[in-house]
């Protein structure tokens, strides 16, 4: 008898952050507007959550995003994804953690995970993948310095 293989596809298989060398680890809260009339927090917040972590990361990268838009580049989200292990409820605090899976002139992705602040059992986790553009939305590279310091 032949077993079976797993559907999923292996692009949606994330390994876990904690295995990385390099995170960056924060508390947010489940605020009451993020939630529903049961006090689960909506789906959709987890990518919000995910752009905060990423602009945390850039922030302690000490290339804030806003910087990156100044000199006139924008990283463009063209890949989302997230798996949902466990529901947020309001007010409860989590961990957002953030890594740099891969970078490169033209691309950069990230990877997340949300976990419970004292037990660190995951509750999410997902990745988004962006492409570099100028204002115009034209693909183009980051320049050296900006691509340095997101490396470091």
């Amino acid at each position: 008898m032949m077993k079976s293989q797993n559907s999923v596809s292996s692009s949606n298989k994330i390994p876990s952050i904690q295995e990385e060398k390099t995170y960056i680890e924060f508390e947010e809260q489940v605020r009451y507007s993020e939630t529903d009339q049961m006090g689960v927090a909506h789906n959709k917040n987890y990518f919000e959550w995910f752009e905060i972590g990423r602009t945390y990361y850039c922030h302690q990268k000490n290339i804030p995003y806003k910087n990156i838009e100044k000199q006139g580049y924008y990283l463009v989200v063209v890949e989302a994804f997230c798996k949902y292990k466990k529901p947020l409820r309001y007010d409860e605090k989590f961990l957002i953690r953030v890594s740099l899976k891969e970078i490169s002139p033209k691309k950069a992705v990230f990877a997340y995970e949300l976990v419970t602040k004292d037990e660190k059992k995951l509750i999410a986790s997902g990745y988004t993948v962006h492409i570099v553009t100028d204002s115009k939305a034209k693909v183009c590279s980051l320049p050296p310095d900006i691509l340095n310091k997101l490396k470091e």
